[in-house]
């Protein structure tokens, strides 16, 4: 299914239009099923994390802005989003105990927010992380301005292997071609 088809759908849907979320949920359903399965690393999980993504698209695509994205990448972040939620709230809380204060009934644990694990990644781990995207930054430019423009398609704005074929001007499997050639070139790089 085209984008442009996806933004239509996100508009009908947003008027609430049943129809459309079962024509969404057909046309991306497998897609977003991959990416879940892919996250979450089991089917099961992965079917109930897609109808909670389809609850979050009907409720949230009144706030889709095709100006700031295609419907597909905007569709996958809600997604990717989703599962990352799922494998945080799947990891143990890490428990900090307090000493009683007399205000909340003696158990140290009044606010329920204080106790979640802080999210944000410490300055080690940011550094870790720019020093990772510089790697994959600079082995992204040994691909060929092609490969590299279809593997940022793919896999950072969700766009189909049909889409980037369309794009390119090349046959289906020759894009496939292209993507998975793409891929292993990159690991290596990563790899050195």
């Amino acid at each position: 299914m085209a984008d442009d088809d996806i933004t239509r759908l996100l508009g009908r849907i947003a008027q609430q239009d049943k129809t459309a979320l079962r024509a969404l949920y057909t046309a991306a359903g497998p897609k977003l099923m991959g990416i879940l399965v892919r996250m979450l690393g089991n089917r099961s999980d992965a079917e109930d994390a897609l109808q909670d993504v389809m609850i979050k698209i009907w409720t949230r695509a009144a706030a889709f802005n095709p100006e700031k994205g295609t419907g597909m990448a905007w569709i996958c972040a809600i997604t990717r989003n989703h599962a990352l939620d799922c494998l945080r709230a799947a990891r143990p809380a890490h428990r900090h105990t307090q000493p009683a204060r007399p205000d909340d009934g003696g158990d140290g644990h009044d606010d329920p927010v204080a106790r979640l694990p802080d999210p944000t990644p410490g300055a080690e781990e940011q550094s870790l992380l720019r020093a990772e995207m510089q790697r994959v930054l600079a082995c992204m430019k040994e691909l060929p301005n092609d490969r590299a423009t279809a593997l940022q398609g793919a896999y950072l704005q969700g766009l189909s292997y049909q889409d980037l074929a369309s794009r390119f001007d090349v046959p289906l499997n020759t894009m496939r071609t292209w993507l998975r050639r793409a891929l292993i070139t990159l690991r290596e790089c990563l790899e050195k």
